[in-house]
């Protein structure tokens, strides 16, 4: 199991790898559709993301224009973010996303890449939406990318799902439906010597977020399969969906 520090699962080691660990989301396939969407989304206001790690999202954002505000406790990650091009002008507040507070209003917050399942409870979760929606002006949205429970792979008496196989990488999950944790399980293969992480999740579903949702004064405005606005369906394995902050003297 991964130890934790200040900079919870996310320590040095982590961060030193990470955008080399994640190199497919870093591609313009992957980042481009996803700042096109934000970036109409904020139109002329603040965007604050929630879990801004080594800033695949935030940089490329504020190149638009678009002043961005982070929050994310792992310090190592924000470090890589800060030795990028560009990532000295970010405000980044270190802590936990789900309960700090910065200064400003803003018009979009978002959270990509399933950062709301590193939230291991429902509490904790409850308390990112009403986080996001304290920082939003009236009419501002949150946007969260998230993948489906995969479930469907599950056969009784399973617990785990393979995600990766080659050579050199291998990783699963591993599910309890009673409780919705789920973990992430990460083994490397370098010059023969494997090395293993893990890192713990809750897995949560599309009508249990636009509850939260509800219950922080949004309601949803869109969900889609993905940040190009394909049609979400029952066979859709992610969404990204849209909230809106209801104003105060809407019903």
């Amino acid at each position: 199991m991964t130890e934790l520090d200040e900079d919870g699962y996310f320590g040095e080691d982590i961060a030193a790898t990470y955008d080399e660990s994640s190199a497919d989301m870093f591609r313009p396939e992957a980042v481009e559709p996803a700042v096109d969407l934000l970036a109409e989304l904020a139109d002329d206001g603040q965007a604050l993301e929630l879990g801004i790690g080594t800033g695949r999202i935030a940089l490329p954002l504020s190149r638009r224009g678009i002043p961005v505000h982070g929050i994310d406790m792992s310090r190592a990650m924000v470090s890589q973010l800060r030795s990028k091009p560009g990532g000295e002008a970010i405000d980044v507040t270190i802590g936990d996303f789900a309960t700090t507070r910065v200064p400003g209003t803003f018009a979009v917050a978002y959270l990509v890449f399933n950062t709301i399942n590193n939230l291991t409870t429902q509490d904790a979760q409850v308390d990112c939406f009403r986080n996001a929606a304290a920082h939003l002006r009236p009419g501002g949205r949150f946007v969260i990318e998230v993948g489906v429970p995969d479930l469907r792979r599950l056969p009784p008496g399973q617990s785990a799902v393979p995600f990766t196989i080659s050579p050199t990488r291998l990783g699963f999950d591993t599910y309890d439906v009673a409780t919705q944790a789920m973990s992430s399980h990460h083994i490397t293969i370098v010059d023969g010597r494997p090395s293993y992480w893990s890192l713990p999740f809750r897995y949560v579903w599309p009508a249990e977020l636009d509850l939260m949702a509800r219950l922080a004064g949004m309601r949803l405005r869109d969900r889609w399969e993905g940040w190009r606005r394909e049609p979400f369906t029952g066979e859709s394995r992610r969404h990204v969906s849209v909230w809106e902050k209801v104003a105060e003297s809407a019903e």
